[in-house]
């Protein structure tokens, strides 16, 4: 057990272990975008990282099948930013907010000697998407492409430069695909850690295993910061669930089986 899930087991509650917590139909999540941890300075504007800061946040409701309503932004910011490196960043913040039809209702801004983002998401769902539910012979399948956020983010690190379109900077979430699709999912969650570490979590959580359909490069299944969907859903509905991704325009990999044995992922922690 890496430090990360041993600090969470600390917490004994009912209502962790999912993207967000889900409690008489409204979900709360919570994440951090910190300066020197996910992201530096130099590789994106103040807008970008507003506006990532705020979608990474939102993937997780977009995991859960929920609809997003409201923000709270936490914002420690260095003596150095100006009043116009403030106004790049809360544009960054209402854009998204306005493209998703979020309001943000308040927060705290504090002095730093970094640029520190930690932002609340306040959602609603009538069928929450859980973690818990994967049953054996279920399809496994994840959305989009895998490979790219990773692969950039090492250019990032050698110096080189990466498009403004890079799903590093720039993250496509399937909020359509998943509300579409969602009475045909029985479980799923969004790969934040990469496809092999995600999996570890949805089927250790379910005591369950995978085979594997198809073989998937160690630089596709370990990528981080991907932000796509991970996704299991009963054979049954596998024509159903590919019209519901032709119709969101989501490419769809169907990759694996879920199995009774026991799956240990091989890529680096993210984490500590």
């Amino acid at each position: 057990m890496n430090l990360e899930n041993y600090f969470i087991s600390l917490f004994n509650n009912k209502y962790i272990g999912d993207d967000a917590a889900c409690i008489n139909s409204f979900v709360y999540s919570k994440d951090a975008f910190y300066e020197d941890v996910h992201f530096k300075k130099e590789w994106m504007s103040y807008f970008q990282i507003a506006k990532k800061a705020m979608l990474v946040n939102i993937s997780d409701a977009v995991a859960m099948n929920a609809k997003p309503l409201y923000a709270l932004l936490s914002v420690a910011m260095p003596k150095s930013m100006t009043k116009r490196d403030m106004q790049a960043l809360a544009e960054g913040f209402q854009y998204v907010a306005k493209e998703y039809n979020l309001e943000i209702i308040g927060g705290d801004t504090i002095s730093n000697v970094k640029l520190d983002i930690t932002v609340t998401i306040i959602s609603k769902t009538n069928k929450a998407l859980l973690r818990k539910g994967l049953r054996s012979n279920a399809l496994l399948a994840y959305s989009g492409s895998l490979g790219k956020s990773a692969r950039d983010l090492k250019r990032l690190f050698n110096l080189g430069k990466i498009h403004k379109a890079s799903k590093f900077v720039d993250i496509e979430l399937r909020q359509k695909f998943v509300s579409g699709s969602s009475r045909y999912l029985e479980a799923g969650m969004d790969i934040s850690d990469g496809l092999f570490s995600d999996l570890e979590k949805l089927t250790s959580y379910n005591k369950t295993g995978v085979k594997f359909l198809k073989k998937i490069p160690k630089e596709i299944g370990c990528s981080g910061e991907e932000y796509e969907m991970l996704v299991a859903f009963d054979p049954r509905h596998k024509k159903a669930v590919i019209r519901r991704a032709q119709q969101s325009r989501t490419p769809l990999t169907i990759f694996g089986v879920v199995t009774r044995n026991r799956y240990s992922n091989r890529c680096k922690a993210h984490h500590f």
